[in-house]
């Protein structure tokens, strides 16, 4: 008699209907592929009727499936067949020097624009980086999509993206709700590129487990971040005391990526801005990178970068000398 069992495997990390494919194509092509098995589906389990050998290379290359799936983001009916046919799936993507990462359902996110390749390149050649220009130029998205191809790849075990709670006097006491509801308004712009880049269900479990950490400036005091990468972002609105306690978290095997616009900085004093000291204290050492955006890397709407050139204009203007009576 044939040795049979009934094997469930819980599909972790995955959207059931990025697995299953539209109308269960994909679910439908694994059970094509595998007549000596019955495969069913019941929301994120799968059930496995069968021979425990068949069942067993079902599971491994299931397993090279999902892989996949969250290093490229997305599955076709050409890797489906590749993973359950042979075991290796050939990446079918456009080989590009610009690409960063590969995100959800297809997205590939690249290197737009000549400062956001000049940091993915100065990333390959520093442990710290200061990003820094205006808003849209795609500084942040950029620094977080290195950080989760550097996790994707192994390189480091957790990312920790940090901003200060400057809007909230990052006591955030006087606001209502838990910790997490009270930070998340500040946090959001960070949880919406990585919504991008890793698939929800994944991304959810990261943070659940300390993967992916989000908190406020404050609560990086007295730690050491070993194998991390780590984006302080919005770093204009830090003091000087405050940067340099962040930069000197800084552990082994440690990735950090400091990102801000001087043009935006909500301090009660424009002078008060850690990050411009930073700029100038830290520029021409060893092992630091500074990149500098301008309105030309400007990504967002067309009008964005227009409205960043009419407001320059008026600051210079009000920054002019006024002419002296009579001239």
């Amino acid at each position: 008699m044939m040795d049979s069992e009934d094997k469930k495997i819980d599909i972790e990390g995955v959207d059931p209907r990025e697995l299953y494919g539209p109308q269960n194509i994909y679910l439908e092509q694994m059970q094509e592929l595998h007549p000596n098995l019955k495969i069913i589906a019941r929301g994120s389990a799968l059930t496995v009727l069968g021979p425990r050998s068949d069942s067993e290379r079902f599971r491994k290359r299931l397993d090279g499936l999902i892989a996949y799936y969250l290093k490229y983001g997305y599955i076709s009916k050409e890797s489906v067949q590749q993973a359950f046919s042979t075991g290796v799936i050939e990446h079918d993507a456009p080989v590009d020097k610009d690409v960063i990462v590969y995100g959800n359902n297809g997205t590939i996110v690249r290197a737009r624009t000549v400062n956001q390749l000049k940091l993915v390149q100065s990333y390959d050649r520093n442990d710290l980086l200061l990003a820094i220009g205006p808003a849209g130029s795609g500084k942040t998205y950029t620094a977080i999509a290195l950080a989760v191809r550097a996790l994707k790849e192994k390189h480091v075990k957790r990312i920790i993206l940090t901003r200060p709670a400057v809007e909230a006097g990052e006591k955030l006491g006087f606001l209502p709700g838990d910790m997490k509801e009270k930070l998340d308004p500040y946090l959001q712009p960070l949880y919406d590129a990585l919504n991008d880049m890793i698939p929800p269900a994944k991304l959810q479990k990261y943070i659940e487990e300390g993967t992916v950490q989000i908190a406020p400036l404050a609560y990086m005091r007295g730690r050491t971040l070993d194998n991390a990468f780590v984006i302080l972002d919005e770093a204009q609105n830090t003091t000087l005391p405050q940067i340099k306690m962040f930069l000197t978290r800084m552990g082994r095997n440690a990735k950090f990526i400091v990102t801000g616009d001087v043009t935006q900085i909500d301090l009660p004093r424009r002078s008060d801005s850690g990050l411009t000291r930073a700029m100038e204290i830290l520029r021409g050492v060893e092992g630091i990178g500074i990149v500098e955006f301008d309105r030309r890397d400007i990504v967002r709407h067309p009008l964005v970068k227009q409205i960043v050139e009419a407001f320059d204009r008026s600051a210079a203007v009000e920054a002019a000398p006024a002419p002296e009576n009579g001239k």
